[in-house]
C-alpha cells in the first residue's frame, strides 16, 4: 500500500465528536474487517445504538461510575504546580478511579454491553496493563471469563499489573510476536477473535474497527462531562482555555476533550510519546512522523515505511508505544482542532518527579507526558488562564522504572 503525508488545515469550524455513519472522522476511521467478523460488528452496532437509547442502560452504567469505580474523579487544583507555571493549572484525577486510571469507565461500559448480547467470554489487549486489570476486575464483577493478550515485553515491565489480572482470574496470554508490546497484543487479539468471532472483544482505546473509536469515546466522555460541571463550581464557568491529555490510541484524550471539541474557546493539546527524538527512529510520534494508512480494521496514520511496513514503535511508556493513533485523534490534527507535542522520555520522566515533589501525585508515565506539556506551553500561559490537565493513571505500575531513574541519577 503506498504512503501518503497528512496535509494540515487550521479550518475547524464543523468539529464532530461522533464519527459520519460509517465510522469515519473526516478520512479516518472506517471499519476494515474480515468477512468473518462482520456480523459479530454489525451486532455490535446495533445493541451499542439501542443502548445509548435505553435510560435504563445508562442509569445502571452510571451507578456503576458512582458506587463502583468511585466517581466522579477529583478536579484539584494545584497550587505549587500552577505557581511554577504562572498559570492556574487543575489536574483531573482519573488515577484516582478504582484500577488506578480512566480505563474502568470503559471497562464497564463495555461489560454491561456484553452481558445485554448475552455474551460470556470477553477478550482484551493491553499494554500498559491498565486496561486488562480493568477489564478483568469488569469480568470478575460480572462473573464472565476473561483473555488477556499482552506483548512479553510489556509482561515482563508491568509485572505488578499481570499480577493484578492473574488474581483476578483473568488469564493473561503473552504474545511473543513483532517488538512484543502493544501493537502485537492487538494483532493477537483480533486473530483470537476471528477464530471465536462469538466472543465479545473490549478494545481499551479509540481505535479499531467501527463502531469501536465512537464507543469508547462515548463512555470516556463522562471525564469531561464531570470537568465541565467541577468547573462551574469551583471557578463560575464551564470550561478552561486550555486542555491537555496524552495520547497514544486517545481514550483519556477523547474523554477529556469530548464535550469541548465545538467550544473555540479552548485550545486543545495533546501529548504524544516522543521516546528518544522524532527524528531518531525511536519513537511513538505517531501524529509528528505518520502517514496515512491501515491497521488494526481503521484508517489513521501509521509509522510506516514506503511499502507500507509497520515501523516498530518505541516509548519509555508501555502504553503510549503504539504505531498508530485513534482516527479522531487524526482527523483533529489535521483540521488543527488540536496541537500536538511530542513529548520524549528524559521530558516525560523530569515532569513526572516535578508532580510528585511538589503535589505528592506520582503519576503513570502515560500521564507524564502530558504534564511535560506545561514546559512547552509556559511561554503562551497567561496568569489567569485556566489549564486542565488529565492525569489518566497512577504511579503504582511504573516504580521499577521511575527507581531505575533515580539510581542513575545518583
Amino acid at each position: 500500500m503506498g504512503v501518503q503525508k497528512i496535509k494540515i488545515i487550521s479550518n475547524f469550524n464543523i468539529i464532530m465528536n461522533q464519527p459520519d455513519n460509517k465510522g469515519y472522522y473526516g478520512t479516518f476511521g472506517g471499519a476494515y474487517i474480515p468477512e468473518i467478523l462482520h456480523g459479530s460488528v454489525e451486532r455490535l452496532k446495533a445493541a451499542f445504538d439501542e443502548a445509548k437509547a435505553d435510560p435504563a442502560f445508562k442509569a445502571e452504567y452510571y451507578d456503576l461510575l458512582k458506587h463502583y469505580a468511585g466517581r466522579p474523579s477529583p478536579l484539584y487544583h494545584a497550587k505549587r504546580l500552577s505557581a511554577l507555571y504562572g498559570t492556574n493549572i487543575y489536574l483531573k484525577r482519573e488515577d484516582l478511579n478504582h484500577t488506578g486510571s480512566h480505563k474502568i469507565n470503559n471497562a464497564l461500559g463495555q461489560i454491561l454491553l456484553a452481558k445485554r448480547m448475552g455474551k460470556t467470554r470477553i477478550i482484551a489487549e493491553t499494554g500498559a496493563g491498565q486496561h486488562g486489570v480493568a477489564t478483568a476486575t469488569a469480568c470478575a464483577l460480572m462473573g464472565l471469563e476473561c483473555i488477556v493478550f499482552m506483548g512479553k515485553t510489556d509482561v515482563d515491565r508491568q509485572f505488578l499489573n499481570v499480577q493484578k489480572m492473574n488474581m483476578l482470574g483473568a488469564k493473561v496470554e503473552p504474545v511473543t510476536s513483532g517488538n512484543m508490546t502493544l501493537k502485537d497484543a492487538t494483532n493477537e487479539a483480533i486473530r483470537y477473535w476471528c477464530s471465536n468471532p462469538d466472543s465479545f472483544y473490549i478494545i481499551g482505546s479509540t481505535v479499531g474497527p467501527h463502531p469501536y473509536p465512537d464507543m469508547v469515546a462515548y463512555f470516556q466522555s463522562v471525564i469531561s462531562e464531570e470537568i465541565k460541571s467541577q468547573l462551574q463550581e469551583q471557578i463560575n464557568r464551564n470550561y478552561p482555555d486550555y486542555l491537555i491529555a496524552c495520547v497514544g490510541g486517545g481514550s483519556n484524550a477523547m474523554g477529556t476533550y469530548f464535550h469541548y471539541l465545538n467550544d473555540e474557546r479552548v485550545k486543545i493539546i495533546s501529548a504524544e510519546a516522543g521516546g528518544l527524538g522524532i527524528e531518531s527512529g525511536e519513537t511513538a510520534a505517531t501524529i509528528h512522523v505518520g502517514t496515512v494508512g491501515i491497521i488494526h480494521g481503521f484508517r489513521t496514520l501509521l509509522m510506516q515505511d514506503e511499502d507500507g511496513q509497520i515501523i516498530e514503535p518505541y516509548s519509555i511508556s508501555a502504553g503510549l508505544d503504539y504505531p498508530g493513533v485513534g482516527p479522531a485523534h487524526a482527523h483533529f490534527a489535521q483540521i488543527g482542532r488540536t496541537k500536538v507535542h511530542a513529548i520524549n522520555d528524559d521530558e516525560a520522566l523530569v515532569a513526572a518527579f516535578e508532580l510528585t515533589k511538589m503535589e505528592g501525585i506520582i503519576p503513570a508515565i502515560e500521564s507524564a507526558h502530558a504534564l511535560g506539556v506545561l514546559k512547552k506551553e509556559q511561554p503562551n500561559f497567561k496568569p489567569d488562564d485556566v489549564v486542565v490537565l488529565t492525569v489518566s493513571g497512577r504511579g503504582d505500575k511504573d516504580m521499577e522504572t521511575y527507581v531505575k531513574r533515580i539510581a542513575n541519577n545518583e
